[in-house]
C-alpha cells in the first residue's frame, strides 16, 4: 500500500483544475489520497488563484478561517489574510510557483531541485498537467496561420510538451496524466501529425530527449481512461484518448485529450471512467442571483438598461415583415417581462441555499454568497441581438444561426456577410440552451460573450465567470484572481475538477 498522501507535481497548472480534483479525493478513513507538492504556472493572475487555493487547502475541509471568507468578500486584504496565517501562507508559496518552463527565468536545474525536494525520496507519485494549447486548438491554428504559416510552424507552444517530457525523463514518475485540446489530433507541423510524434515521445521520454541518466530503458504504456484496453489487439486509435465530459457527469460538452501514462514496471491495468448522466446548464446555475447586463458607451442604470432592451419592439424592422408574427409575439411578451429591479452582481454578492446538483461539491455554507458573479457591459445593438437570440432559442429549442436574424439586426461586418454566404461560423450568437449541458467553455469567453448567451431573455446577458466556473465544476469557494477578463481565461483553460477527481480515483487504484 502507498503512503498517503501521494505526492503530485502539476505542470502548466493554470488556476488548478487538475490539482483541485486530485486534492479533493479522500480515502474511506477521510484521509487525503493525494497532496500537491509543486504546481508551476507562468501566468501571474492564474498563479495568484493557484496560490490562494493552495492556502485554503492547508486547512481541513470545512475548517477554513473566517479570514478567508472576509478576503473573498472584499472585507480583508490578501496581505492581511496571509500575514495572519504565516505557516499556511508559507506552504502555499512553496507549492504554487510562478515560473515559465523552458525559459532562463525558470532554469531546469532549479525546477529539478524543487521537484526532488518536494518528493522527499518518495518513489510513488504522480505528474499531471498539460502544455498551453493555443497552437493546437482549431481556432488558435486558424488565427496563427492567418498571420503567417511559418510563424505557426515556429510557434514555441507546439513544443512546450517537451518541457513536460524532460521532467518525465529526469524524474521517471510511476504515473502521469497529460491533458490537451482535441484539436491536437489533427494539428500538423511541416505536414507531420504532431499527435503521433507526441505519443511516441511520451512512450519513450528519455530516448526522445537523450537523457543519459535514464538511458533508453524508461518506457510508459499510454492508456485511454475511456477505453483502457484499446481494441482487440491492445492498440489505441487517436480518438480513444478523447474524453467527452458530458458522458461523465460534467454539465458541459467539453471534449479533451487525456493521456494516462503508466511506467512499464507497473503491470496493473486501469479501469475506465464510469459513465454518469450529466446535469443540464440550468440544473447547476439556476440558483445563482439573477443579474442584468450593463450598457457600454452610454449611461448605465437599471432603468436605462430596461428601456434599451425593451426598445427592440420599437425598431423599424420589428413590424415591417422582417420576422414572423409568432416570433414578434414572443419578443413582445418577453420584453414586457424585463424589469429594472436587477443589479449587475459583483465579485461577492449575497445568495441563498445550495444548488440542486453536487451540493456537497459546490456549496460552502460559510461562504454566505457568490464569488466572481458580475456581468459584462454591452452596446445596445448587442443587447438586442442577445435578447432576440435567447427568445428565439426558448421558442425553437435551438440557438439561432445568422440567417435566422432579421438583417437589420446583424452586425455590419465583412465576416458576417461572408458567413451568410458560406454558412461557416454562422452561429456566432450562441445561446446556452436550457435543459441541456452547455457547449464547451473556452478561454475565448474572455473576448466577448457572443457564444455564451444566457438562456433567460429577461437577464439579457452573457454568462458570468461564476456561471462558467459552475459549468467547469469549480467549487463555489474557489476564488479567481485578477480582472474579469483574466478570470474568464483561467476558467476556460482549466480541466473540470470533478472530472479530474474521477481520473484521480483511477490513478489511486493503480497504487493499491
Amino acid at each position: 500500500m502507498p503512503k498517503f498522501p501521494i505526492p503530485v507535481i502539476d505542470l502548466f497548472a493554470g488556476p488548478g483544475g487538475l490539482s483541485e480534483g486530485f486534492s479533493s479525493l479522500t480515502s474511506i478513513t477521510n484521509q487525503s489520497v493525494f497532496k500537491v507538492k509543486v504546481s508551476i504556472e507562468s501566468d501571474e493572475h492564474a498563479h495568484r488563484t493557484l496560490e490562494l487555493r493552495a492556502f485554503l487547502r492547508c486547512f481541513p475541509r470545512g475548517k477554513a478561517p473566517q479570514d478567508y471568507y472576509d478576503y473573498v468578500a472584499g472585507r480583508l486584504t490578501r496581505d492581511a489574510l496571509l500575514n495572519r496565517h504565516p505557516q499556511q501562507a508559507k506552504i502555499a508559496r512553496e507549492e504554487a510557483w510562478l515560473g515559465e518552463l523552458g525559459k532562463e527565468s525558470t532554469p531546469n536545474d532549479l525546477v529539478d531541485e524543487r521537484i526532488k525536494g518536494a518528493l522527499n525520496d518518495s518513489t510513488e507519485w504522480v505528474l499531471i498537467g498539460g502544455p498551453p494549447c493555443q497552437a493546437y486548438s482549431l481556432v488558435g491554428r486558424s488565427r496563427i496561420r492567418g498571420k503567417s504559416q511559418s510563424k505557426y510552424n515556429k510557434d514555441p507552444r507546439h513544443f512546450l510538451y517537451r518541457e513536460y517530457l524532460r521532467i518525465l525523463a529526469k524524474h521517471a514518475p510511476p504515473i502521469f496524466v497529460m491533458e490537451n485540446v482535441k484539436g491536437l489530433l489533427s494539428a500538423t507541423v511541416k505536414k507531420e501529425l504532431i499527435f503521433q510524434r507526441i505519443l511516441s515521445d511520451l512512450a519513450h521520454p528519455a530516448a526522445a530527449i537523450d537523457e543519459a541518466s535514464q538511458g533508453e530503458t524508461l518506457e510508459y504504456r499510454l492508456v485511454s481512461v475511456v477505453n483502457p484496453t484499446g481494441n482487440l489487439l491492445g492498440e489505441f486509435e487517436p480518438e480513444d484518448f478523447v474524453v467527452k465530459t458530458e458522458r461523465f457527469g460534467i454539465p458541459q460538452a467539453r471534449h479533451r485529450i487525456i493521456i494516462l501514462g503508466i511506467r512499464s514496471d507497473f503491470q496493473k491495468i486501469p479501469r475506465a471512467l464510469t459513465p454518469l448522466d450529466a446535469p443540464n446548464i440550468d440544473d447547476v446555475i439556476w440558483d445563482l442571483p439573477r443579474i442584468r447586463s450593463g450598457l457600454s458607451k452610454q449611461r448605465d442604470s437599471s432603468e436605462t438598461w430596461r428601456e434599451t432592451v425593451r426598445g427592440i419592439v420599437d425598431e423599424k424592422w420589428f413590424s415591417n415583415g422582417c420576422i414572423e408574427d409568432d416570433m414578434r409575439q414572443a419578443l413582445t411578451v418577453a420584453a414586457n417581462r424585463v424589469r429594472a429591479n436587477l443589479n449587475r452582481g459583483g465579485e461577492y454578492s449575497a445568495a441563498t441555499g445550495p444548488p440542486s446538483h453536487y451540493p456537497d461539491w459546490f456549496f460552502d455554507p460559510k461562504l454566505g454568497g457568490v464569488l466572481n458573479h458580475s456581468s459584462r457591459g454591452h452596446i445596445s445593438a448587442d443587447l438586442h441581438r442577445y435578447f432576440f437570440a435567447s427568445v428565439f432559442a426558448k421558442k425553437n429549442s435551438r440557438a439561432p444561426l445568422l440567417q435566422d436574424f432579421p438583417k437589420p439586426l446583424l452586425p455590419k461586418h465583412k465576416n458576417v456577410r461572408e458567413a451568410l454566404k458560406v454558412t461557416k461560423f454562422n452561429d456566432r450568437f450562441r445561446v446556452q440552451l436550457k435543459g441541456r449541458p452547455s457547449t464547451t467553455v473556452v478561454s475565448h469567453i474572455s473576448k466577448d460573450g457572443h457564444y455564451f448567451i444566457h438562456y433567460d431573455p429577461t437577464q439579457c446577458r452573457s454568462l458570468t465567470v461564476r456561471e462558467a466556473a459552475r459549468l467547469q465544476t469549480f467549487p463555489d469557494n474557489y476564488f479567481f484572481e485578477g480582472p474579469r477578463t483574466e478570470q474568464y481565461k483561467q476558467v476556460g483553460n482549466a480541466v473540470p475538477p470533478l472530472l479530474a477527481r474521477q481520473i484521480a480515483e483511477i490513478v489511486a487504484e493503480l497504487f493499491d
